[in-house]
């Protein structure tokens, strides 16, 4: 049975999900967020049954790097769980069948647990902790990881409460811009990134920020920081191709993926001409606010061919250029000013 300790924190993630509200994005996040110390895993996922494939919509711990990753429903764990509507646990993914091997491998993952996700009495996903040692899990941590699958099932049933692509849109797309999440922006690339592969073109990403959004938030309140991300996702929709896939992937902070792209192409030139389509400056009830963005970039294969890779250059080089402008900057900024 599970402990009083792991019982208050199911009671204390409840809570903490009330207060996020319909936003199935943020609640899937921080319920695996929550699942690595309630069992002890090194990672934990939520898969979403998508088109015959289970798709990570969210991930955590040592699952975080895969987030997006497709399995296929009929050669998995994950999709017989989906399947039969019933917990499983594997205890050796070396010596059980039921597990796609190549994927365990690939995550690094040697043992799990997972529980059904079901919406309106169909599964439509499913709920999973994993762990790099095999026969970590027991019959303790399936009991609390339904008690988890329900408070997902809750939140579904009242973030989407409509149909089936209605639920998919909401766990796949930020709330307050319409854009795609973390999780869409992560798939996304990494299909693209395949396809890339194979036809041998090029693939750009960009790593966008906006600078003093903490500011505008302190001097004039998160409504006018809210209003002024809203602008900013506009102008970035408005600026891209159909195309290109663009992402809200934090609070402040933004992502693209470009293709196709020229075999020639600098990003460079593309980063210049959305910087001047995006930073012009944003009015609302009043008041007159700069926009300002710091963009990085990386362009497969010259930066890199794996994703973190080209993640990493791409963030490195937003940073990179946010810091240069602090340095290069001599006066302090008025008041109302990104810093």
């Amino acid at each position: 049975m599970p402990t009083p300790d792991q019982l208050n924190d199911v009671i204390r993630l409840q809570t903490d999900v009330v207060r996020l509200g319909p936003n199935l994005g943020e609640v899937m996040s921080l319920v695996v967020d929550r699942t690595l110390e309630l069992v002890e895993a090194d990672g934990a996922v939520i898969e979403l049954l998508e088109n015959g494939e289970m798709v990570y919509r969210a991930a955590s711990g040592a699952a975080k790097p895969y987030l997006g990753l497709r399995l296929q429903q009929d050669a998995s764990i994950s999709g017989l769980c989906a399947r039969t509507g019933q917990s499983l646990l594997s205890n050796d993914s070396e010596t059980d069948e039921r597990v796609d091997r190549a994927a365990c491998r690939k995550v690094g993952l040697r043992s799990m647990v997972l529980v059904p996700l079901k919406h309106d009495g169909d599964v439509i996903g499913v709920l999973k902790a994993m762990s790099s040692k095999s026969n970590q899990f027991a019959a303790a941590d399936i009991q609390l990881l339904v008690l988890l699958s329900d408070l997902v099932a809750s939140a579904m049933y009242f973030a989407g409460k409509y149909d089936r692509d209605e639920l998919f849109y909401r766990a796949t797309h930020d709330d307050l811009t319409g854009l795609a999440n973390r999780s869409l922006f992560m798939d996304r690339l990494r299909n693209k990134l395949l396809q890339c592969q194979r036809s041998d073109e090029p693939l750009g990403v960009l790593m966008m920020d906006l600078d003093g959004l903490k500011t505008i938030n302190d001097q004039h309140g998160h409504q006018v920081g809210d209003a002024l991300i809203r602008t900013f996702a506009e102008r970035c929709h408005q600026a891209a191709r159909d195309t290109d896939t663009l992402a809200r992937i934090g609070g402040d902070e933004f992502a693209a993926v470009l293709s196709p792209l020229a075999a020639d192409c600098s990003l460079e030139p593309v980063i210049e001409r959305l910087r001047e389509a995006l930073c012009q400056p944003c009015h609302f009830r009043g008041l007159t606010l700069p926009l300002r963005v710091s963009i990085g970039g990386a362009v497969y294969p010259g930066d890199g061919r794996e994703i973190d890779v080209l993640l990493d250059v791409a963030d490195r080089r937003m940073y990179g250029q946010k810091h240069l402008r602090r340095r290069s900057r001599r006066v302090t900024p008025k008041e109302g000013e990104p810093e």
